[in-house]
């Protein structure tokens, strides 16, 4: 009829935006018990402000293999199935029409995020990781454009939205990058955050994929660095890195000879330690943090906090903005993860490795394996 116009309801939009996807190869795992086995997935098509990812290289976290195994069921319950991944390196195939920042060849990441609600005061402020109403985290989280749930970089490719993704320098080794973006924004968001510089005195507890970052960084930023650590035998590594002295934790005496004198404690462990005794090395007005998440509560004697007015406190990842500072920070300082490469054929190899504690210090899956 002349003069009419036609309307698209929201619900025919999400219909016809889950018509435009494509398959695309990965590994996922079925259930909690199963081991990761290739698949098809299905990825949409890039919508104008997306921009289209060939994986290059994505590296294995720790939380991977928590996901997998449903062992945050009371946190974040795991949705089968299941492809893990966000910590995603790789080039720029292709880009919406109003994509300004990426272009056909570009070298790119995404972390942990694809999405947020971009309206709450922590997207406004550059916080999207505590988004108030709806962060999408890269993997299974709710897919808000094809419905279920989102899937990893354990794939070919990915789409996903500018806002959520990152440059990445051509002089950077891309393998050892990987691992950054979760891995590396993990520890340098809590440093940056508590203004960890020279002239301090800094812990880190754990010599793993989130401690050896901690100690690389805490290191660039010019503080007296100590590792503490159950094994002695990481002294040579922990030297290497960065660190200027090593603890073995276990060692009571060795303990006490550091009793309040930390400005900082950087606290990267997912396993259930004391973290009073770690309490009693900081100075007044001294923090603790955590960034390591042991799956049941952790114990806190109130002393420990309240006679030197001390901190404990959490962080998780870090917003975009702050994601590409570290990027450009790594880039200008030399600064990657010390990384053992795999074949995507070797994840269940490297899972039963990682709950060995049995990789120095990230694995990091090299994709052109997936082709």
């Amino acid at each position: 009829m002349s003069g009419t116009t036609s309307t698209i309801t929201p619900q025919e939009e999400q219909l016809s935006e889950r018509a435009k996807t494509y398959s695309a190869r990965a590994y996922a795992v079925q259930s909690a018990s199963s081991g990761l086995a290739p698949t098809s997935i299905r990825r949409r098509a890039p919508r104008p402000q997306d921009v289209e990812i060939e994986i290059l290289y994505c590296g294995v976290c720790h939380s991977d293999l928590h996901q997998v195994r449903d062992e945050w069921h009371a946190v974040a319950a795991t949705v089968y199935p299941c492809v893990p991944g966000h910590e995603i390196v790789g080039r720029v195939v292709r880009a919406g029409n109003a994509v300004k920042r990426f272009k056909e060849g570009d070298l790119a990441a995404v972390g942990c995020m694809v999405g947020s609600c971009g309206v709450c005061e922590n997207c406004r402020d550059g916080l999207e990781q505590y988004c108030a109403n709806s962060l999408v985290l890269t993997y299974n989280s709710e897919d808000k454009v094809l419905g279920g749930v989102t899937y990893g970089g354990y794939s070919e490719s990915l789409v996903v939205d500018e806002a959520f993704v990152l440059k990445v320098s051509d002089k950077v080794d891309l393998a050892g990058t990987a691992p950054l973006l979760c891995a590396g924004i993990t520890t340098y968001s809590p440093l940056r955050h508590w203004r960890v510089r020279k002239g301090q005195k800094v812990g880190v507890v754990g010599l793993g994929g989130l401690g050896h970052m901690g100690v690389k960084f805490a290191n660039a930023f010019g503080a007296h660095v100590v590792l503490f650590t159950t094994s002695a035998n990481k002294t040579a590594d922990a030297l290497r890195l960065g660190a200027h002295e090593i603890v073995v934790s276990k060692d009571a005496a060795e303990l006490q000879k550091h009793a309040a004198s930390f400005d900082f404690i950087l606290d990267t462990v997912s396993a259930q330690h004391d973290i009073n005794a770690c309490l009693s090395l900081l100075k007044r007005d001294g923090t603790l943090t955590l960034v390591g998440a042991p799956p049941d509560p952790l114990p806190v004697a109130a002393f420990g906090l309240i006679f030197g007015r001390h901190q404990l406190a959490g962080s998780r990842i870090g917003g975009i903005r702050e994601t590409q500072e570290m990027l450009d920070f790594c880039a200008e300082h030399s600064i990657t993860a010390d990384i053992e490469l795999i074949k995507i054929q070797q994840i269940n190899q490297a899972y039963a490795r990682l709950l060995k504690s049995d990789v120095k210090y990230r694995f990091v899956i090299d994709m052109a394996s997936l082709r």
